[in-house]
């Protein structure tokens, strides 16, 4: 009996990221049975057949026109540079109808900031997605009827998938071949392509976190008294006397200048404290929890993993792999 491979459509527009449009095809393309026979079949198209810009400074001229959207069983959407878009909002006619012919029936799939086409298709309304954590404020100013989550790698709903961005649509084709094919097709794929069949954890752990710049003025000068004092008790009471100000005007101030409470930002700044020793020091754990402010390592465990979504040892052998 031949068993067809599931038919997948890669669609690259206009500003395509040229990591993201590789994807597919290298990490389901390695998705085989014991004796070799692929599972998917993999064809990249664009919405004229033309070529088109991507992100890293050359064009490409995929095989295919549209006519491949008629019969794919599942469509993928790679990213594309938003600063290529005059409405990241909206598609232009020519990509609306090409769009338009992708099957009712089709599983839409889409990586990084290609969560912005499936959202202008109005695929996403009302639906929890994923983008890159860098444009999740403007994809939720544009789109707000989506339900993102910015802190994942990828949104399984179904019908339709969204990744966080880069290497997350690795993560997000494995987990196609392990849903559709199961576990050990997964695996052998992921070795083949020489990456982790899983990473604990979401984008959370990745995403830089901006302090506001300090201000000779106002709670600036706590702000910085309280960064090098981090590994001490802290109390509002404190901050507000080096700031010169009562509990009430600092509690006020201190949120129109952050816009978090003194105790949020106390929270945030150790656990990025403890995230800079994981990565940069061979401190034990125990010790980074003392130096952050955390006093144990249960605490700094609880708040590690609320926070970004692994413990310290994981996230240390994510960012600091030779320190294990």
């Amino acid at each position: 009996m031949t068993v067809h491979p599931h038919r997948v459509a890669v669609v690259a527009l206009d500003g395509v990221v040229a990591f993201d449009l590789g994807v597919p095809a290298q990490v389901l393309g390695a998705a085989r049975r014991s004796d070799q026979h692929r599972l998917y079949h993999v064809e990249t198209c664009t919405i004229d057949g033309k070529a088109v810009r991507t992100s890293a400074g050359y064009s490409v001229l995929p095989e295919h026109g549209p006519e491949i959207l008629d019969r794919a069983d599942t469509v993928i959407i790679p990213g594309i540079q938003i600063r290529y878009r005059y409405d990241v909002g909206a598609l232009s006619p020519a990509e609306t109808a090409a769009l338009q012919r992708i099957r009712p029936d089709a599983r839409l799939v889409s990586i990084c900031t290609g969560a912005f086409v499936l959202a202008a298709m109005g695929k996403l309304d009302g639906r929890p997605a994923t983008t890159h954590w860098a444009w999740a404020n403007l994809f939720t100013s544009v789109f707000p009827a989506v339900k993102l989550n910015p802190d994942v790698l990828f949104v399984d709903d179904g019908d339709v998938l969204t990744s966080a961005g880069v290497a997350a649509g690795v993560d997000l084709c494995l987990h196609l071949i392990r849903r559709d094919f199961g576990s050990e097709v997964a695996n052998r794929a992921a070795r083949r392509c020489v990456v982790p069949p899983w990473r604990d954890g979401g984008q959370a752990q990745f995403i830089e976190r901006v302090v506001p710049a300090d201000s000779d003025t106002s709670t600036g000068p706590a702000r910085e008294w309280a960064l090098q004092h981090l590994d001490q008790p802290l109390d509002l009471a404190a901050m507000a006397v080096v700031a010169r100000m009562s509990v009430r005007s600092f509690t006020r101030r201190f949120r129109d200048e952050t816009g978090l409470s003194p105790s949020q930002w106390l929270a945030v700044q150790r656990v990025e404290l403890a995230r800079m020793l994981l990565e940069t020091t061979e401190l034990s754990v125990d010790e980074v929890a003392r130096r952050s402010g955390f006093g144990t390592a249960v605490s700094l465990r609880q708040r590690l993993h609320a926070t970004v979504g692994v413990a310290p040892l994981a996230y240390r052998r994510t960012f600091r792999p030779r320190a294990v």
